[in-house]
């Protein structure tokens, strides 16, 4: 079978970690057990993960003229990801501050820099240009008009849209009615709604005739089709040490399933096992599984 051909417009963010028993609160300083400089950013995390799966990814964005750019670029490539639509910008890398806590929950704060200027024309330009693209995914990492040009480029051409609205925005009706499949944790899906993920009836009538899933964490996600119907797919019980990136490593996975003709609710397993594996290894892309890892758990 021919790979599935998936395209990331996104964010590409070197991720500076300290890992902490606890976070410092105002004026405080504490001593922390370890310090990392690893590869993130939203859409680089969904897109190496879905290259882990064995996809073909085409990634779009910006980097800067910098040495976490070139590093950055470098990973792409050794992953096998397509830089072709990767520009440089005279801004900075984004980067994104990361504090990670004894149980592993995080505080971050991310500086866009040269993600913030990915240009329009561009974007479509190349959603037009990839050959047997199926999958289109974006997040909230880079400028909305940017991922609604995508989109509607992208369903012109009979593709899936995927939106992981994270960081949380308002959503404009526009890009919500060019997206097939919206992706919101719980606290997203709150901001969206004004409900709790547990409320049956709000998420049936999230987005009548749309898709979503709303990924819950240690509880798995539940998958809200578009006639209304709920499935909810639960987690294996894992020990957390890290859930940088583990929302980036469901979406990455849940988009590989898809566009590899696997059902919706077997995709979302296949992202949930992927996911949760992921919050056991510290960093957002240093704690994805290989091929082989996955190809175990499918």
């Amino acid at each position: 079978m021919s790979k599935s051909v998936i395209a990331v417009v996104g964010s590409a963010m070197m991720d500076l970690t300290a890992y902490a028993d606890v976070v410092p609160e105002a004026g405080q300083t504490l001593v922390g057990q370890l310090f990392t400089t690893g590869f993130g950013g939203k859409g680089a995390n969904q897109a190496v993960i879905a290259a882990h799966c064995g996809a073909d990814v085409h990634f779009i964005g910006k980097l800067g003229r910098d040495l976490f750019g070139d590093s950055i670029a470098s990973n792409f490539s050794a992953v096998g990801i397509h830089t072709d639509y990767v520009e440089r910008s005279d801004s900075p890398t984004g980067v994104a501050h990361i504090w990670v806590d004894g149980n592993g929950e995080n505080r971050i704060i991310i500086i866009p820099g040269a993600n913030h200027e990915i240009e329009i024309s561009k974007a479509v330009t190349a959603i037009n240009s990839i050959a047997d693209l199926s999958i289109v995914i974006a997040q909230c990492e880079i400028k909305q008009e940017v991922t609604l040009a995508a989109f509607t480029a992208a369903k012109a051409r009979g593709c899936t849209t995927i939106l992981n609205p994270a960081p949380f925005e308002a959503l404009s009706n526009e890009l919500l009615a060019v997206t097939d499949w919206l992706i919101p944790n719980e606290t997203e899906f709150k901001a969206l709604t004004h409900h709790e993920a547990s409320d049956e009836n709000s998420l049936s009538n999230f987005r009548p005739g749309r898709n979503t899933i709303v990924t819950l964490g240690s509880q798995g996600a539940v998958l809200v089709a578009s006639d209304s119907t709920l499935t909810r797919v639960s987690a294996p019980s894992v020990k957390a040490f890290d859930s940088t990136g583990a929302g980036d490593a469901f979406v990455g996975t849940f988009a590989f399933g898809l566009a590899s003709g696997k059902g919706a609710a077997e995709a979302v397993e296949l992202g949930i096992k992927v996911a949760s594996l992921s919050v056991t290894r510290k960093g957002a892309q240093s704690s994805y599984p290989s091929q082989t890892e996955i190809e175990t758990l499918s």
